[in-house]
C-alpha cells in the first residue's frame, strides 16, 4: 500500500551547516495495517510524516502509494495535526464537511456523510458550534471526524492526543479504533507515547534520531478489537514495552555522541 524507499531530508541550521535529520528511511505498510511511529524529539517523526503527507518535499527517495509516486498533496492522504487545525470562523459541521467541499462534492452528500462521523465521535448535537466554544478533546473528535469522511486511503496522524489530558487520551484512543474497525483504512501515527504505540498499532516503528532513521520494526500481535479487551493488562503487552522501550534506549555506538 505504502512504499518509502531510502527518504533523505536535510535543514540548514542558524549557522548555514546543513543538518541530516531523515538518513535513507524505508519501509513498507500493507493495506488497512496501523503502524506507529515512535521515537524521541527530533528524530524527525513529523519530518516524514509531512513528506508522506506532500507538504515537505524529500532531498532524496521515493515514496509510492499504491504503486504510484507521491509528489505532493493529493485527496488519497488526509493529516490530522497535534493542534487540531480547525478553521476558527466554521463551525463543527463547517470543519468536517472542508475536506469533502474541496473535493467538489455536492452540499446534500457532504451533509450526509460529515454527519455520519460527527455522530461516531460522539459530537451529535454540537454541529453548529464554533471551536472557542467546545473543548480540546471535542476539537480533536472534530479534526478526527473530518479526517475520516474523506475516507481516505491513507491517514496520517501526527500526535493527535498529546495536547489532552490522559482521560480523554485514553477515550480518544478508544474512538479512534472503533472507528478505524469499522473502515479499516491505512494509517501512520506518529506518537512519543510507548503505551499508546502498542495499544493502537500493528506494528511499532521504533526511530532513531540524529539523524532519523528505522532502528526497530516490532509486531505488536494482539487481538482486536483491543477497546473491548484487556490488552493493557496482558502479559503480552508487557513484553512489547520492555521491547521497545529496550530499543528507545540503545543507541548504535557510531550516534552515541
Amino acid at each position: 500500500m505504502l512504499e518509502i524507499s531510502a527518504l533523505t531530508k536535510a535543514f540548514g541550521d542558524e549557522a548555514g551547516r546543513e543538518q541530516l535529520v531523515l538518513d535513507a528511511v524505508s519501509f513498507a505498510v500493507e493495506r488497512n495495517q496501523f503502524v506507529c511511529l515512535l521515537g524521541a524529539s527530533g528524530c524527525g517523526k513529523t519530518t516524514l510524516l509531512r513528506i508522506v503527507a506532500g507538504l515537505t518535499e524529500a532531498d532524496a527517495g521515493e515514496i509510492r502509494l499504491e504503486g504510484r509516486a507521491v509528489a505532493g498533496p493529493g485527496q488519497d492522504r488526509s493529516l490530522v495535526f497535534q493542534n487540531y487545525g480547525l478553521l476558527p470562523w466554521r463551525t463543527v459541521m463547517g470543519n468536517v464537511e472542508f475536506g469533502l467541499e474541496m473535493r467538489g462534492a455536492a452540499k446534500a452528500e457532504r451533509r450526509a456523510v460529515s454527519q455520519r462521523y460527527i455522530e461516531r465521535v460522539g459530537l451529535k448535537g454540537y454541529e453548529r458550534h464554533y471551536p472557542h466554544q467546545i473543548s480540546g478533546g471535542m476539537q480533536q473528535r472534530t479534526a478526527l471526524a473530518r479526517a475520516f469522511s474523506k475516507e481516505p486511503k491513507l491517514l496520517l496522524m501526527d500526535e493527535p492526543f498529546a495536547a489532552v489530558d490522559m482521560q480523554t487520551r485514553e477515550m480518544l484512543q478508544d474512538e479512534l479504533l472503533k472507528i478505524w474497525n469499522g473502515m479499516k483504512t491505512t494509517v501512520l501515527f506518529v506518537t512519543h507515547s510507548i503505551e499508546e504505540a502498542i495499544y493502537l498499532g500493528d506494528r511499532v516503528l521504533v526511530m532513531a534520531a540524529q539523524p532519523g532513521r528505522i532502528k526497530a520494526d516490532i509486531a505488536t500481535e494482539l487481538p482486536r478489537p483491543r477497546a473491548e479487551s484487556d490488552v493493557k493488562s496482558s502479559a503480552r503487552f508487557d513484553a512489547l514495552r520492555r521491547e521497545v522501550r529496550d530499543a528507545l534506549r540503545h543507541q548504535p555506538a557510531s550516534t552515541a555522541a
